[in-house]
C-alpha cells in the first residue's frame, strides 16, 4: 500500500501541480479533500482546491518543477521533502514579475483514503522565495570597523 500511495502522490505532484493537468484532480483527489496549508485558508474543498492551487502556481511561475528529494510512506500518509523551482512570470503578492529563477524547499504531508488524496499539509520556504526573487532584500551587513 505504501508504494501505491507514493505513486499516487507523485502522479498528483508531477501531472497536476507541475504540468497543470487540472482535470486529473477529479480522478486523484477525494471529494472531501481538505488543504491544511496555512497559505490556503480560503480555498474550497475537494478537487477544486487542488485545481485552484495549481492554476495559481502556473499563473505566477513558469518552468515549474517539483523535485522529490526524500519520500516516506507509512499507513495512509506520504511525506515528501521537495525542491520547487521555476521562474517568476506573474504577479505575486501584488508585485510585478521579476523573471528571476528560484529553487526553494518544501515539505508536504498527504493523507490517502479510498485510493484518493484526502488531506494535505505543507511547510514552504516563502522567505527564501521572496529573497531569491528580489522582492525582499536582505539587510546590508555592517562594514568591519
Amino acid at each position: 500500500m505504501s508504494e501505491h500511495n507514493k505513486r499516487l502522490v507523485r502522479r498528483a505532484l508531477e501531472e497536476i501541480y507541475e504540468k497543470g493537468d487540472l482535470e486529473l484532480a477529479d480522478e486523484l483527489v477525494h471529494p472531501d479533500f481538505a488543504d491544511r496549508e496555512p497559505a490556503h485558508p480560503e480555498h474550497p474543498g475537494g478537487p477544486e482546491s487542488v485545481k485552484q492551487t495549481a492554476r495559481s502556481l502556473h499563473e505566477t511561475f513558469g518552468d515549474l518543477r517539483f523535485e522529490v528529494q526524500d519520500e516516506i510512506a507509512e499507513g495512509d500518509r506520504v511525506v515528501q521533502r521537495v525542491i520547487m523551482s521555476g521562474r517568476h512570470i506573474g504577479p505575486l503578492m501584488g508585485r510585478e514579475p521579476t523573471g528571476r529563477e528560484f529553487a526553494v524547499r518544501h515539505t508536504y504531508i498527504w493523507r490517502i483514503a479510498g485510493d484518493r488524496i484526502v488531506e494535505h499539509w505543507g511547510s514552504r520556504d516563502d522567505l527564501g522565495l521572496l529573497v531569491q526573487l528580489g522582492l525582499l532584500p536582505l539587510p546590508e551587513e555592517p562594514e568591519a570597523g
